[in-house]
């Protein structure tokens, strides 16, 4: 289903229940069936977590198919490998059997588990026998994936001896990592992080994961709206010392005109979004961190006229999509001319295009591309999501918020209508 955008009619002011952060709920779901203890409390309703809970209940000698899941893919192989008597078969859609996994499958074989690939060399899908793996040294390429790295902590307690890991290359979402650590001690591992070093000695955890937070990333188009439309937003449970490497928005937020209060007197507990007059006249800065809020900041930039200069987007080129390609395309139909110099920037430098049509915007099967240019409608009335079903992966309620919040959605089947001419002038 595709839908046409309208702004609200008011300057927005809303209150936002962000789903809880499907990071921290797939490494809990994966410590959990690790250690036998079910850990209290909700985890996040999305695709890419019922696909990782269909993969661990999934009996003995099947395939598991994680659809779309990068995350259900890395993490399960690993799981599985690690986990004596497991026969499974991991496979996907398509675009995932274009997702790398080689980095992975290398340093598991190093540590005894045995994995082949069905197709080709590196890509799903994989036939997964598990064993007790044996711990020791191994190097690891950091450059890809945070989620190589966090899939051998969390299993690395059963190792026969302790992991060393050292991290080569640029290391990307180290964020993401320190999250990883911060959860397996959290429940009693024993878990060092030394410069590009990480070792995780043998142990178990003996105490179940605490609350899901709501998750930052989510969090990103919601900083992106408030800055676009001038409005205020609350996001209930954010808090300022969280874990989540995307709470790094909060930073990102003030220079693209957002202030972010956690002491508002009316929203306890609750970050406050307000749109501020003070804008950075350029955004310069290294995305390798937290390469998930690049999509929701460049399109805001650009809405707002701030010519950006961002690095470390390199791992963008591997998501559902490649996200630094398909954001120069559909940039374009709203008149912003990308630019990349290297596998590794994204650059605006002010340089516009006319827009001689009705943008509708081709998300490229990325949920993250849907909801950055979303509040795009704000100065582009009538523009147009298509396949809007791909939020579901992360955030299945985005749309129903964004109804809340003052929009309307409507579903657009190619044909323009009186009523929405009439309602565009």
């Amino acid at each position: 289903m595709d839908y046409l955008l309208l702004p609200p009619e008011e300057i927005v002011e809303t209150t936002v229940k962000l789903p809880l952060s499907k990071s921290e709920s797939a490494r809990r779901m994966i410590m959990d069936a690790v250690s036998g203890i079910d850990s209290p409390g909700a985890v996040a309703e999305c695709d890419d977590i019922k696909v990782l809970a269909s993969g661990l209940q999934a009996d003995n000698g099947t395939t598991v198919d994680v659809g779309a899941s990068g995350t259900a893919l890395r993490f399960l192989t690993t799981y599985f490998a690690a986990t004596p008597g497991k026969e499974m078969i991991i496979d996907g859609c398509p675009r995932l059997r274009e997702r790398p996994l080689g980095i992975l499958v290398d340093c598991l074989r190093q540590l005894g588990a045995e994995i082949k690939y069905l197709d080709r060399d590196g890509f799903a899908p994989v036939s997964v026998s598990g064993r007790r793996l044996t711990g020791g040294a191994v190097e690891m390429d950091a450059s890809v994936s945070s989620q190589f790295v966090s899939a051998l902590m969390m299993v690395a307690p059963t190792m026969e001896s302790a992991l060393e890991i050292t991290l080569l290359n640029n290391i990307v979402s180290m964020p993401y990592i320190k999250m990883t650590a911060i959860m397996m001690e959290r429940r009693g591992a024993d878990v060092e992080i030394v410069g590009q070093k990480i070792i995780v000695r043998p142990g178990v955890y003996r105490l179940p994961g605490v609350e899901i937070e709501p998750d930052w990333s989510a969090a990103s188009y919601w900083y992106s709206l408030a800055a676009i439309s001038a409005g205020w937003v609350t996001l209930p449970g954010l808090s300022a010392d969280s874990i989540q490497g995307d709470a790094a928005m909060r930073v990102c937020g003030e220079r693209i005109g957002v202030n972010t209060d956690f002491d508002d007197e009316d929203a306890p507990d609750a970050a406050v979004l307000s749109a501020s007059p003070e804008v950075f006249s350029r955004l310069t800065a290294d995305m390798s961190p937290t390469p998930d809020l690049v999509p929701a900041l460049a399109v805001a930039a650009c809405a707002l006229g701030i010519p950006f200069h961002f690095t470390g987007v390199s791992t963008l080129h591997d998501k559902e999509c490649d996200r630094v390609e398909v954001l120069k395309r559909e940039m374009l139909k709203i008149g912003s001319v990308l630019e990349c110099e290297d596998n590794d920037t994204l650059s605006w430098n002010s340089r516009r295009i006319p827009v001689t049509e009705r943008p509708v915007i081709d998300v490229s099967g990325d949920h993250r591309i849907a909801m950055a240019f979303a509040p795009v409608a704000v100065f582009v009335p009538g523009l147009v999501i298509k396949d809007i079903e791909v939020v579901d992966k992360s955030y299945p309620d985005f749309w129903k918020h964004l109804a809340a919040a003052g929009f309307v959605l409507r579903e657009w089947n190619g044909e323009e209508s009186a009523e929405t001419e009439e309602d565009e002038q």
